[in-house]
């Protein structure tokens, strides 16, 4: 399910001796290593040591995993258009899965790097205006609607309260 995990302890050696992407690494003494990728020791499977020993246990354990996260995920996929928290609850399947695939973890990485670069957009002083700008238009807007509604059809309930 996951070439990844294959590599467990992130010691992989590189097939390739000169880098296609330009990539470098620091050696044991600190200077920097052309050729080597960066091996990131957060990504890879975190299951514990006893399972990971055993092939058949780990690959039941990654089968466990995903059924779990792809139970969570679809559940956030239902929550959508229903009430719920839909998104928080397809990103705690992701989450999920990002404790054993690399992919995931790697999804997880890309979406937390967007969310932060908009948080910082929406600060921006002129971002912040333009939204401001944007939103009282749009209820002025609402607004002249709703009394030009009002004013040719007026009020009614559906209910009768005098009764």
């Amino acid at each position: 399910m996951n070439a990844e995990s294959d590599e467990r302890d992130g010691a992989a050696a590189p097939a390739d001796p000169a880098p296609a992407t330009g990539d470098a690494t620091e050696g044991a003494t600190g200077d920097v290593v052309p050729g080597v990728a960066k091996v990131d020791p957060e990504l890879g499977s975190r299951a514990p040591g006893f399972i990971k020993a055993s092939r058949a246990l780990h690959l039941s354990w990654q089968v466990g995993v995903f059924m779990v996260g792809l139970a969570v995920v679809v559940a956030g996929i239902i929550m959508l258009p229903l009430p719920g928290p839909g998104w928080l609850v397809i990103f705690g399947g992701m989450a999920i899965w990002a404790t054993e695939f690399v992919w995931a973890q790697l999804v997880l990485r890309w979406t937390r790097r967007k969310v932060t670069e908009a948080a910082q957009r929406a600060l921006d002083p002129k971002v912040r205006r333009r939204n401001i700008a944007l939103t009282v238009i749009g209820l002025v807007i609402v607004a002249v609607l709703v009394g030009i509604y009002v004013w040719k059809f007026g009020i009614v309930m559906p209910w009768k309260i005098h009764e």
